[in-house]
Protein backbone atom coordinates (compact mmCIF):
# COMPACT_ATOMS: atom_id res chain seq x y z
CA UNK A 1 0.00 0.00 0.00
CA UNK A 2 2.97 2.17 0.66
CA UNK A 3 4.29 1.65 -2.69
CA UNK A 4 1.21 2.89 -4.45
CA UNK A 5 0.96 6.13 -2.21
CA UNK A 6 4.43 7.01 -3.33
CA UNK A 7 3.36 6.59 -7.21
CA UNK A 8 0.20 8.72 -6.57
CA UNK A 9 2.65 10.98 -5.39
CA UNK A 10 4.83 10.95 -8.11
CA UNK A 11 2.25 10.76 -11.06
CA UNK A 12 0.44 13.22 -9.33
CA UNK A 13 3.28 16.05 -8.89
CA UNK A 14 4.09 15.00 -12.31
CA UNK A 15 0.26 16.30 -14.00
CA UNK A 16 0.29 19.18 -11.78
CA UNK A 17 4.16 20.41 -12.45
CA UNK A 18 5.35 23.28 -14.98
CA UNK A 19 5.54 22.09 -18.85
CA UNK A 20 9.28 21.95 -19.91
CA UNK A 21 9.08 19.72 -22.97
CA UNK A 22 6.97 20.95 -26.23
CA UNK A 23 7.86 17.62 -28.07
CA UNK A 24 10.98 15.67 -26.05
CA UNK A 25 10.99 13.36 -29.70
CA UNK A 26 12.52 16.22 -30.97
CA UNK A 27 16.15 16.30 -29.20
CA UNK A 28 16.65 12.28 -29.35
CA UNK A 29 18.56 11.13 -32.00
CA UNK A 30 16.74 9.53 -34.13
CA UNK A 31 15.25 12.47 -34.81
CA UNK A 32 15.52 14.26 -38.72
CA UNK A 33 14.93 18.03 -38.59
CA UNK A 34 13.99 19.67 -41.92
CA UNK A 35 17.23 21.98 -41.67
CA UNK A 36 21.00 20.54 -40.17
CA UNK A 37 23.06 23.73 -39.50
CA UNK A 38 26.27 23.81 -40.42
CA UNK A 39 26.07 20.54 -42.41
CA UNK A 40 25.11 22.35 -45.66
CA UNK A 41 28.64 21.76 -47.35
CA UNK A 42 28.27 17.94 -46.60
CA UNK A 43 24.51 17.87 -48.08
CA UNK A 44 25.41 19.82 -51.17
CA UNK A 45 28.27 16.92 -51.54
CA UNK A 46 27.04 13.91 -50.92
CA UNK A 47 24.02 15.03 -53.19
CA UNK A 48 25.71 15.14 -55.59
CA UNK A 49 27.40 11.59 -55.91
CA UNK A 50 23.67 10.45 -55.54
CA UNK A 51 22.38 12.41 -58.50
CA UNK A 52 22.95 10.28 -61.00
CA UNK A 53 20.43 7.64 -59.47
CA UNK A 54 17.57 10.10 -61.12
CA UNK A 55 18.80 9.20 -64.52
CA UNK A 56 18.54 5.37 -63.47
CA UNK A 57 22.05 5.43 -63.36
CA UNK A 58 24.37 3.64 -60.53
CA UNK A 59 26.21 6.06 -58.56
CA UNK A 60 29.65 5.80 -56.82
CA UNK A 61 30.84 3.67 -53.77
CA UNK A 62 31.07 6.20 -50.50
CA UNK A 63 32.86 6.03 -47.16
CA UNK A 64 31.86 8.42 -44.99
CA UNK A 65 33.82 8.50 -40.97
CA UNK A 66 34.14 11.23 -38.58
CA UNK A 67 33.84 11.02 -34.93
CA UNK A 68 30.40 10.32 -33.28
CA UNK A 69 27.76 12.81 -32.84
CA UNK A 70 29.02 15.03 -35.99
CA UNK A 71 25.99 14.68 -38.22
CA UNK A 72 27.24 11.88 -40.18
CA UNK A 73 23.66 9.31 -39.91
CA UNK A 74 21.22 12.61 -40.26
CA UNK A 75 22.95 14.03 -43.41
CA UNK A 76 22.82 10.35 -44.84
CA UNK A 77 19.10 9.82 -43.81
CA UNK A 78 17.88 13.79 -44.94
CA UNK A 79 19.94 13.03 -48.22
CA UNK A 80 18.12 10.17 -48.98
CA UNK A 81 14.77 11.04 -47.68
CA UNK A 82 14.78 13.09 -50.16
CA UNK A 83 16.25 11.29 -52.78
CA UNK A 84 13.74 8.82 -52.39
CA UNK A 85 10.66 11.34 -52.70
CA UNK A 86 12.31 12.54 -56.02
CA UNK A 87 12.86 8.90 -57.37
CA UNK A 88 8.84 8.55 -57.14
CA UNK A 89 8.47 11.67 -58.47
CA UNK A 90 9.93 10.48 -61.55
CA UNK A 91 9.04 7.16 -61.60
CA UNK A 92 13.05 5.46 -60.76
CA UNK A 93 12.96 1.98 -59.25
CA UNK A 94 15.30 2.92 -56.16
CA UNK A 95 15.49 1.54 -52.74
CA UNK A 96 17.66 2.20 -49.86
CA UNK A 97 18.33 0.08 -46.97
CA UNK A 98 19.90 1.26 -43.81
CA UNK A 99 21.84 -1.36 -41.73
CA UNK A 100 23.49 -0.29 -38.09
CA UNK A 101 26.16 -3.01 -37.78
CA UNK A 102 26.56 -2.41 -34.05
CA UNK A 103 23.07 -3.84 -33.84
CA UNK A 104 23.02 -5.95 -36.73
CA UNK A 105 26.31 -7.88 -35.43
CA UNK A 106 26.66 -10.65 -37.48
CA UNK A 107 26.67 -10.85 -41.33
CA UNK A 108 23.43 -13.59 -41.58
CA UNK A 109 21.47 -10.93 -39.43
CA UNK A 110 22.62 -7.74 -42.32
CA UNK A 111 22.07 -10.18 -44.96
CA UNK A 112 18.57 -11.05 -43.85
CA UNK A 113 17.82 -7.39 -43.61
CA UNK A 114 19.10 -6.63 -47.11
CA UNK A 115 16.73 -9.83 -47.92
CA UNK A 116 13.98 -8.36 -46.73
CA UNK A 117 14.82 -4.91 -48.36
CA UNK A 118 13.99 -6.70 -51.69
CA UNK A 119 11.09 -8.35 -49.84
CA UNK A 120 12.91 -11.75 -50.23
CA UNK A 121 11.40 -13.91 -47.08
CA UNK A 122 14.26 -15.88 -45.13
CA UNK A 123 13.96 -17.51 -42.11
CA UNK A 124 15.72 -15.96 -38.52
CA UNK A 125 18.10 -18.22 -38.74
CA UNK A 126 19.27 -21.82 -39.95
CA UNK A 127 20.69 -21.19 -43.73
CA UNK A 128 23.77 -20.69 -44.38
CA UNK A 129 25.18 -17.12 -45.41
CA UNK A 130 26.13 -18.05 -48.91
CA UNK A 131 22.95 -19.15 -49.02
CA UNK A 132 21.22 -16.21 -47.89
CA UNK A 133 23.31 -14.15 -50.47
CA UNK A 134 22.86 -15.75 -53.03
CA UNK A 135 19.00 -15.24 -52.14
CA UNK A 136 19.58 -11.73 -51.78
CA UNK A 137 21.41 -11.57 -55.09
CA UNK A 138 18.55 -13.08 -56.86
CA UNK A 139 15.75 -11.36 -55.66
CA UNK A 140 17.77 -7.65 -56.38
CA UNK A 141 18.13 -8.64 -60.19
CA UNK A 142 14.19 -9.93 -60.27
CA UNK A 143 13.15 -6.51 -58.99
CA UNK A 144 15.41 -4.95 -61.43
CA UNK A 145 16.13 -1.65 -59.31
CA UNK A 146 18.78 0.48 -58.14
CA UNK A 147 19.65 -0.12 -54.83
CA UNK A 148 21.90 1.88 -51.79
CA UNK A 149 22.71 -0.06 -48.79
CA UNK A 150 24.04 2.36 -46.00
CA UNK A 151 25.97 0.52 -43.97
CA UNK A 152 26.34 2.61 -40.49
CA UNK A 153 28.90 1.83 -37.90
CA UNK A 154 30.28 -0.35 -40.83
CA UNK A 155 33.61 -0.78 -38.91
CA UNK A 156 32.07 -2.88 -36.03
CA UNK A 157 31.14 -5.25 -37.86
CA UNK A 158 34.33 -5.14 -40.00
CA UNK A 159 36.53 -5.15 -36.31
CA UNK A 160 34.43 -8.77 -35.33
CA UNK A 161 34.11 -10.24 -38.67
CA UNK A 162 36.59 -9.19 -40.62
CA UNK A 163 35.84 -7.39 -44.51
CA UNK A 164 34.83 -10.45 -46.82
CA UNK A 165 31.12 -8.91 -46.49
CA UNK A 166 32.42 -5.85 -47.67
CA UNK A 167 34.54 -7.53 -50.48
CA UNK A 168 31.34 -9.58 -51.61
CA UNK A 169 28.89 -6.64 -51.83
CA UNK A 170 31.70 -4.43 -53.63
CA UNK A 171 32.07 -7.26 -56.01
CA UNK A 172 28.36 -7.93 -56.86
CA UNK A 173 27.97 -5.31 -59.52
CA UNK A 174 29.62 -7.78 -61.87
CA UNK A 175 27.08 -10.33 -61.19
CA UNK A 176 24.08 -8.59 -61.43
CA UNK A 177 22.28 -8.46 -64.85
CA UNK A 178 19.38 -5.83 -64.58
CA UNK A 179 20.01 -3.81 -61.07
CA UNK A 180 22.94 -2.16 -59.95
CA UNK A 181 23.72 -1.55 -56.28
CA UNK A 182 25.92 1.01 -54.33
CA UNK A 183 27.37 1.33 -50.78
CA UNK A 184 27.36 3.76 -48.39
CA UNK A 185 29.79 2.78 -45.45
CA UNK A 186 29.60 5.27 -42.09
CA UNK A 187 32.23 4.82 -39.88
CA UNK A 188 32.98 6.51 -36.34
CA UNK A 189 36.56 5.20 -36.14
CA UNK A 190 39.36 7.30 -38.39
CA UNK A 191 41.42 4.59 -38.39
CA UNK A 192 39.13 2.04 -39.72
CA UNK A 193 40.45 2.17 -43.21
CA UNK A 194 43.79 0.54 -41.92
CA UNK A 195 41.74 -2.46 -41.80
CA UNK A 196 40.67 -3.10 -44.78
CA UNK A 197 42.05 -5.07 -47.62
CA UNK A 198 43.09 -3.00 -50.28
CA UNK A 199 40.99 -4.56 -53.09
CA UNK A 200 38.22 -3.35 -50.85
CA UNK A 201 39.65 0.17 -50.05
CA UNK A 202 39.63 0.90 -53.85
CA UNK A 203 36.17 -0.06 -54.29
CA UNK A 204 34.42 1.54 -51.30
CA UNK A 205 36.04 4.55 -51.53
CA UNK A 206 35.49 6.00 -54.68
CA UNK A 207 34.19 9.11 -53.44
CA UNK A 208 34.76 10.14 -49.10
CA UNK A 209 33.54 12.90 -47.60
CA UNK A 210 35.01 13.97 -43.78
CA UNK A 211 32.87 15.17 -41.12
CA UNK A 212 34.65 17.63 -38.85
CA UNK A 213 33.21 18.07 -34.79
CA UNK A 214 30.96 20.98 -33.85
CA UNK A 215 32.28 24.36 -32.24
CA UNK A 216 30.92 25.99 -29.73
CA UNK A 217 28.98 27.85 -31.29
CA UNK A 218 27.69 25.63 -33.81
CA UNK A 219 26.27 23.08 -31.67
CA UNK A 220 24.64 26.52 -29.88
CA UNK A 221 22.62 27.17 -33.11
CA UNK A 222 21.57 23.57 -33.35
CA UNK A 223 20.81 23.38 -29.74
CA UNK A 224 18.60 26.98 -30.30
CA UNK A 225 16.86 25.37 -33.72
CA UNK A 226 15.98 22.29 -31.65
CA UNK A 227 14.74 23.87 -28.90
CA UNK A 228 12.02 25.95 -30.46
CA UNK A 229 11.07 22.89 -31.69
CA UNK A 230 11.52 20.85 -28.43
CA UNK A 231 10.54 23.22 -25.11
CA UNK A 232 8.15 25.30 -24.40
CA UNK A 233 8.79 29.17 -24.33
CA UNK A 234 10.93 30.63 -22.20
CA UNK A 235 12.02 26.86 -20.73
CA UNK A 236 15.89 27.19 -20.85
CA UNK A 237 17.67 29.98 -20.13
CA UNK A 238 20.41 31.47 -22.45
CA UNK A 239 23.03 30.24 -19.89
CA UNK A 240 21.87 27.30 -19.63
CA UNK A 241 22.03 27.05 -23.48
CA UNK A 242 25.39 27.96 -24.25
CA UNK A 243 27.05 26.02 -20.91
CA UNK A 244 25.00 22.90 -22.41
CA UNK A 245 27.03 23.61 -26.19
CA UNK A 246 30.38 24.81 -24.42
CA UNK A 247 30.16 21.07 -22.78
CA UNK A 248 29.17 18.92 -25.73
CA UNK A 249 32.23 21.03 -27.55
CA UNK A 250 34.90 20.15 -24.99
CA UNK A 251 34.28 16.60 -25.92
CA UNK A 252 35.02 16.05 -30.01
CA UNK A 253 32.12 18.11 -30.58
CA UNK A 254 29.26 16.04 -30.21
CA UNK A 255 25.85 17.02 -31.15
CA UNK A 256 24.43 13.99 -29.59
CA UNK A 257 25.90 14.58 -26.32
CA UNK A 258 24.34 18.28 -26.41
CA UNK A 259 21.20 17.09 -27.06
CA UNK A 260 20.91 14.33 -24.42
CA UNK A 261 22.51 17.07 -22.02
CA UNK A 262 19.65 19.13 -22.89
CA UNK A 263 17.36 16.68 -22.77
CA UNK A 264 18.13 14.92 -19.34
CA UNK A 265 18.45 18.40 -17.68
CA UNK A 266 14.81 19.37 -18.70
CA UNK A 267 13.73 15.93 -17.54
CA UNK A 268 15.38 16.91 -14.02
CA UNK A 269 13.96 20.19 -14.68
CA UNK A 270 10.33 18.32 -14.37
CA UNK A 271 11.14 16.36 -11.41
CA UNK A 272 11.64 19.28 -9.35
CA UNK A 273 8.45 20.97 -10.53
CA UNK A 274 10.76 23.53 -12.13
CA UNK A 275 9.69 25.90 -14.75
CA UNK A 276 13.30 26.78 -16.46
CA UNK A 277 16.38 24.65 -17.40
CA UNK A 278 18.89 26.07 -15.02
CA UNK A 279 22.96 25.89 -15.47
CA UNK A 280 22.67 23.40 -12.11
CA UNK A 281 20.08 21.49 -13.68
CA UNK A 282 23.00 20.91 -16.71
CA UNK A 283 25.31 19.96 -14.01
CA UNK A 284 23.12 17.53 -13.32
CA UNK A 285 22.32 15.82 -16.09
CA UNK A 286 26.13 15.85 -17.27
CA UNK A 287 27.12 13.41 -14.02
CA UNK A 288 24.18 11.04 -14.97
CA UNK A 289 24.93 11.09 -18.88
CA UNK A 290 28.54 10.28 -18.01
CA UNK A 291 27.78 7.26 -15.50
CA UNK A 292 24.94 5.85 -18.22
CA UNK A 293 27.08 6.59 -21.17
CA UNK A 294 30.48 4.28 -20.02
CA UNK A 295 27.40 1.49 -18.70
CA UNK A 296 26.04 1.61 -22.65
CA UNK A 297 30.08 1.49 -23.87
CA UNK A 298 30.72 -1.90 -21.68
CA UNK A 299 27.66 -3.24 -22.75
CA UNK A 300 28.04 -2.81 -27.07
CA UNK A 301 31.96 -4.21 -26.95
CA UNK A 302 33.01 -6.79 -29.09
CA UNK A 303 32.87 -10.06 -27.53
CA UNK A 304 37.05 -10.07 -27.78
CA UNK A 305 37.47 -6.45 -26.58
CA UNK A 306 35.59 -7.17 -23.64
CA UNK A 307 37.72 -9.79 -23.04
CA UNK A 308 40.92 -8.28 -22.82
CA UNK A 309 38.86 -5.35 -20.93
CA UNK A 310 38.10 -8.63 -18.63
CA UNK A 311 41.85 -9.00 -18.08
CA UNK A 312 43.34 -6.10 -17.48
CA UNK A 313 40.23 -6.30 -14.72
CA UNK A 314 41.72 -9.50 -13.63
CA UNK A 315 45.36 -8.21 -13.42
CA UNK A 316 43.81 -4.95 -11.74
CA UNK A 317 42.26 -7.41 -8.73
CA UNK A 318 44.98 -9.35 -8.42
CA UNK A 319 47.30 -5.87 -7.24
CA UNK A 320 48.83 -5.23 -11.05
CA UNK A 321 47.85 -2.01 -11.22
CA UNK A 322 49.70 -1.26 -14.45
CA UNK A 323 50.31 -3.79 -16.39
CA UNK A 324 51.79 -4.64 -19.93
CA UNK A 325 50.70 -5.86 -23.23
CA UNK A 326 52.72 -9.18 -22.61
CA UNK A 327 50.93 -9.92 -19.29
CA UNK A 328 47.46 -8.68 -21.10
CA UNK A 329 47.93 -10.96 -23.91
CA UNK A 330 48.55 -14.20 -21.48
CA UNK A 331 45.19 -13.89 -19.44
CA UNK A 332 43.37 -12.77 -22.91
CA UNK A 333 44.30 -16.13 -24.47
CA UNK A 334 43.49 -17.83 -20.98
CA UNK A 335 40.19 -16.60 -21.21
CA UNK A 336 39.46 -17.16 -24.87
CA UNK A 337 40.25 -20.73 -24.38
CA UNK A 338 37.37 -20.55 -21.58
CA UNK A 339 35.36 -19.14 -23.38
CA UNK A 340 35.72 -21.03 -26.69
CA UNK A 341 36.84 -18.25 -28.86
CA UNK A 342 39.69 -18.25 -31.12
CA UNK A 343 42.47 -15.83 -29.76
CA UNK A 344 43.63 -13.21 -31.46
CA UNK A 345 47.20 -12.61 -32.50
CA UNK A 346 49.02 -10.01 -29.99
CA UNK A 347 49.14 -7.38 -32.86
CA UNK A 348 45.90 -7.15 -32.75
CA UNK A 349 45.22 -7.12 -29.15
CA UNK A 350 47.54 -4.30 -28.96
CA UNK A 351 45.09 -2.57 -31.42
CA UNK A 352 42.12 -3.38 -28.99
CA UNK A 353 43.98 -2.23 -26.15
CA UNK A 354 44.41 1.16 -28.12
CA UNK A 355 40.72 1.16 -29.32
CA UNK A 356 39.33 0.80 -25.33
CA UNK A 357 42.43 3.80 -24.86
CA UNK A 358 40.36 5.88 -26.83
CA UNK A 359 37.20 5.60 -25.51
CA UNK A 360 38.40 5.97 -22.29
CA UNK A 361 37.62 2.26 -20.77
CA UNK A 362 41.52 2.28 -20.16
CA UNK A 363 43.91 4.63 -20.24
CA UNK A 364 48.00 3.75 -20.88
CA UNK A 365 51.13 5.77 -20.92
CA UNK A 366 54.57 4.92 -21.99
CA UNK A 367 57.17 5.25 -19.61
CA UNK A 368 61.03 4.90 -20.19
CA UNK A 369 62.53 1.80 -18.05
CA UNK A 370 66.13 3.51 -18.29
CA UNK A 371 68.49 0.96 -20.44
CA UNK A 372 65.72 -1.65 -21.13
CA UNK A 373 64.13 1.07 -23.36
CA UNK A 374 60.24 2.16 -22.60
CA UNK A 375 57.12 0.04 -22.05
CA UNK A 376 53.63 0.92 -22.25
CA UNK A 377 51.26 0.80 -19.04
CA UNK A 378 48.03 -0.15 -19.08
CA UNK A 379 44.99 0.02 -16.44
CA UNK A 380 41.72 0.36 -16.17
CA UNK A 381 40.24 3.81 -16.73
CA UNK A 382 37.01 3.55 -14.88
CA UNK A 383 35.78 1.96 -11.52
CA UNK A 384 36.39 -1.63 -11.42
CA UNK A 385 32.76 -1.68 -9.89
CA UNK A 386 30.96 -0.57 -13.26
CA UNK A 387 33.26 -3.57 -14.86
CA UNK A 388 32.19 -6.00 -12.31
CA UNK A 389 28.44 -4.86 -12.16
CA UNK A 390 27.86 -4.89 -16.21
CA UNK A 391 29.77 -8.01 -17.35
CA UNK A 392 27.96 -9.64 -14.33
CA UNK A 393 25.02 -9.59 -16.99
CA UNK A 394 26.40 -10.53 -19.24
CA UNK A 395 25.96 -14.13 -19.58
CA UNK A 396 29.33 -15.06 -21.76
CA UNK A 397 31.69 -13.02 -19.77
CA UNK A 398 29.90 -12.88 -16.36
CA UNK A 399 32.10 -16.18 -14.77
CA UNK A 400 35.40 -13.80 -16.00
CA UNK A 401 34.92 -11.35 -13.21
CA UNK A 402 35.13 -13.96 -10.47
CA UNK A 403 37.99 -16.07 -12.10
CA UNK A 404 41.74 -16.48 -11.04
CA UNK A 405 43.92 -17.05 -14.04
CA UNK A 406 46.49 -19.85 -13.79
CA UNK A 407 49.20 -17.57 -15.30
CA UNK A 408 48.90 -15.39 -12.47
CA UNK A 409 48.50 -17.70 -9.75
CA UNK A 410 51.62 -19.78 -10.95
CA UNK A 411 53.57 -16.44 -11.51
CA UNK A 412 52.45 -15.50 -7.61
CA UNK A 413 53.79 -19.05 -6.96
CA UNK A 414 57.01 -18.74 -8.66
CA UNK A 415 57.66 -15.42 -6.82
CA UNK A 416 56.92 -17.05 -3.34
Amino acid sequence: MQNINVLDEVFERAVKSARVFKNRNVLRHDYIPDRLPHREEQIRYFGEIVAPVLKTDRCSNIFIYGKTGTGKTAVIKYVLNKLMGKTQTLGVPLRVCYVNCRLTGTEYRLFASLCNAMNVKVPFTGLAVGELFDRFKAGLDAAAALLIVVLDEVDELVKARGDMLLYELTRMNESLIKSKLSLVGISNDLRFKELLDPRVLSSLSEEEIVFRPYNATELGDILLERCKLALCEGALSEGALSLCAALAAAEHGDARRALDLLRVAGEVAEREGAARITDEHIRVAEKRIEHDRIIDALKNLTPHSKLVLASVYLLNKANVASAITGDIYEVYCELCELTDYTALTQRRVSGLINELDVIGLLNSSVVSMGRYGRTKKIRLGIARGLVKEVFAGDERVACLVEYSPKCLTDASNRRS
